[in-house]
């Protein structure tokens, strides 16, 4: 990433979780909560956590979480959801493309409204694989295409504004082509996320299952 683009994204975030209360609330993504209930604890890697509601959910659950983003302010208000919920986590700040994992060390990856600019985010998608076991589970939920008419009715409501940073079902089959989806669909979805998550987004929503 272009490193004034970095900075400025960074300043972005951290001015965001520097406001009193927390952005997008502390409770957790309901399709993540939906899926991550399903599952054996075990280890998961959360991109772009923010303030850590769904990583320390995680966390609740009995499960190893690792969270990682931009912000030093997410951390800090991911530490103190943590602390407050009474569990804890990993928590690294940086920009994805320059962390490093160790290979097929997870067992899930939570991609919860992780939106990438539109020259990386196949690189990331791909990159992140490589950390995820055999077999092992990615769970999605993101902003559609078509979530930009939705956002320009209700500003309220969130979401990247460029197009390319969005999603479409094609684009997902794409950058995990060889993996078993469990679930692929696009949907119309009435969002409830704290004070940046209010109101009907199109999304799409995708599990899917690493080769063995």
């Amino acid at each position: 990433m272009n490193e004034s683009k970095n900075d400025a994204d960074k300043k972005r975030w951290d001015n965001r979780y520097e406001e009193s209360g927390f952005a997008y609330g502390k409770e957790p993504n309901l399709f993540f909560k939906e899926w991550l209930q399903k599952l054996a604890p075990g280890s998961i890697l959360m991109p772009a956590d923010g303030e850590g509601r769904n990583g320390v959910y995680a966390a609740t659950l009995n499960w190893e979480a690792t969270a990682c983003d931009l912000s030093e302010t997410g951390k800090l208000k991911a530490l103190e959801l943590a602390k407050e919920k009474q569990v804890s986590i990993t928590y690294i700040v940086g920009d994805l493309e320059k962390l490093e994992f160790e290979q097929e060390s997870f067992d899930v990856i939570g991609l919860i409204y992780a939106h990438f600019s539109a020259d990386r985010k196949s690189m990331l998608h791909k990159k992140l694989q490589g950390y995820l076991k055999p077999g092992g589970l990615i769970i999605m939920e993101a902003f559609s295409k078509a979530h930009l008419d939705f956002n320009a009715i209700n500003p309220k409501v969130g979401g990247p504004k460029e197009v390319d940073m969005l999603f479409s079902i094609a684009e997902i089959k794409a950058d995990f082509e060889n993996y078993e989806p469990l679930l692929l669909e696009e949907r119309i979805v009435a969002l409830e996320e704290g004070k940046y998550h209010i109101g009907q987004g199109a999304v799409i929503r995708f599990v899917g299952r690493k080769p063995m």
